[in-house]
């Protein structure tokens, strides 16, 4: 239980996002940043994981988005939270089909975590490829943002509401090392920006992504000031609720937050009808949010399936088919993710959201 003292920073206690930033992201001590979280020795896989299919929909996609926007001689494309590079090889790969289009982008990574950032490296090796950790080197539009489980990873507050009052929680470390939690009386500012928000409103029980609102504030800017799109998919909500949804996963298992901290992964679920107020209020348009398994169906990832397999023997078939029904079915990820596009262009035509 000491090794719990490393994550407080000699302080007795700390707001759950100030917590769980050190536990996740701490250059030293931090999950992020001192093992490789993806895979079979892993603790979870990602979709680009699962299949080659989902990262050639997405590659289409974005490809069709830049065709909308008519074809720009320079469109900018930025990942947000690269993995283990997979999504970007693949990208890389079915860009070369299409020669007008791989001439015009330029990729850039956004990447933090320097352990990862060498793992990214391993698997591209590409001139049109740079890696990033602000945006202040995305100077020219249009700009298309994607996020594959990005916002999840970024630590967020929560709050309870008592009697109109609103407390937050913190974790406190005891003279045992153990963690409990407490409430304190919420600062004047949170209480204003959650007040802002009509969907938090009627919550007795709080989770808001400060710091992940911070970040997508500045991706907004970019969006406005260059013209183009955020294209988001995550596991999360459409309706706000009463509901603690911070998980902790280790080795494949579900995990205790508090258990294994700096070896387990933690993330929370999108408050998808918080993210629609938040693009709104920033100007943005929105589309409606789909299911990820509404939005793959609708890019042709069955008919893609089925023509790839055709050259396939029967095992090889049998595991496209079983990994496709990962993607895709609501028993696994097909409901519970969603696909949320944000954007600003003269054009409101995008391939999946009609």
């Amino acid at each position: 239980m000491k090794s719990n003292l490393k994550f407080f920073k000699n302080l007795k206690s700390l707001p759950v996002d100030k917590f769980l930033q050190n536990v996740l992201y701490d250059k030293k001590n931090g999950y992020y940043n001192s093992k490789i979280p993806f895979g079979v020795k892993g603790d979870f896989i990602t979709s680009p994981k699962i299949s080659n299919l989902f990262s050639e929909m997405i590659s289409i996609w974005i490809i069709s988005t830049w065709e909308f926007f008519g074809k720009p001689k320079k469109v900018n494309i930025i990942e947000l939270g690269p993995g283990d590079g997979s999504f970007a090889k693949i990208f890389l790969k079915i860009s070369r089909r299409f020669p007008e289009f791989n001439a015009s982008k330029k990729i850039y990574l956004f990447e933090t975590s320097v352990f990862l950032k060498k793992i990214q490296k391993e698997k591209i090796k590409d001139k049109q490829v740079k890696w990033i950790k602000n945006l202040k080197s995305i100077k020219n539009g249009p700009v298309i943002f994607f996020g594959n489980e990005f916002f999840d990873a970024i630590p967020i507050k929560q709050f309870k509401r008592e009697e109109k009052i609103l407390y937050e929680k913190f974790y406190f470390l005891q003279k045992n090392y153990k963690i409990k939690e407490l409430f304190k009386k919420a600062s004047k500012k949170d209480i204003q920006n959650i007040n802002s928000f009509n969907s938090l409103n009627e919550l007795k029980f709080i989770e808001f992504p400060k710091t992940g609102f911070i970040e997508l504030k500045k991706m907004i800017r970019k969006i406005s000031n260059l013209r183009g799109c955020i294209l988001l998919i995550d596991y999360g909500y459409l309706k706000s609720k009463n509901q603690n949804t911070l998980q902790s996963v280790f080795k494949h298992k579900k995990n205790s937050v508090l258990r294994n901290l700096g070896k387990a992964d933690i993330t929370s679920h999108i408050n998808f009808n918080l993210l629609d107020e938040f693009f709104l209020k920033n100007g943005l348009k929105i589309k409606k949010t789909v299911t990820q398994r509404e939005f793959l169906q609708s890019l042709g990832i069955n008919k893609r399936a089925e023509i790839i397999s055709k050259k396939m023997k029967f095992s090889d078939q049998a595991n496209l088919y079983l990994r496709l029904k990962r993607l895709l079915s609501p028993l696994y990820m097909g409901n519970l993710f969603k696909v949320k596009l944000a954007y600003k262009f003269v054009s409101n035509k995008f391939f999946g959201f009609e």
